[in-house]
């Protein structure tokens, strides 16, 4: 044999190898391929009704936020309404009342002078050194 056989041998045998090498990765690369697409379609049969029902969810919850808002508008209104109620009432009633309860007071008052018509006794005060001795305290020191 001559060297160009024996190295057309080599290259033969390298070219060989390289190609079941090759083979090799490409059936690895298939299975690859294979087992990608089977889940891919899992998760596509999964997430389509998943989806499904976080349309729903979200459906229901903006239905929900409408009710809310709705009944957040309904207190408001309350709430100014009663406000103005209460301006009301404390603008008609409260004038006069405080009127009656002032004379009332008044009254009292003087009903409660006409008892006692004699003029208060004097007293007498004693300075303790810039304090005013109080009168239980006199009475005491006069006996």
């Amino acid at each position: 044999m001559t060297g160009g056989e024996v190295a057309g041998i080599l290259v033969a045998v390298f070219w060989a190898i390289l190609v079941s090498f090759l083979a090799v990765v490409l059936v690895r690369l298939a299975q690859t391929l294979r087992a990608t697409t089977k889940l891919m379609a899992e998760v596509t049969e999964q997430a389509v009704p998943l989806l499904a029902d976080a349309s729903a969810t979200v459906r229901s919850a903006q239905t929900q936020l409408d009710r809310v808002d709705a009944i957040a508008s309904d207190v408001q209104e309350v709430t100014s309404n009663a406000s103005a109620l209460s301006t009301t009432v404390a603008s008609t009633f409260g004038g006069p009342l405080v009127k009656v309860a002032a004379f009332g007071y008044g009254v009292r008052r003087a009903m409660s002078r006409n008892k006692d018509v004699a003029p208060p006794a004097q007293t007498r005060r004693t300075v303790v050194v810039g304090r005013t001795v109080p009168a239980a305290r006199r009475r005491k020191q006069k006996d």
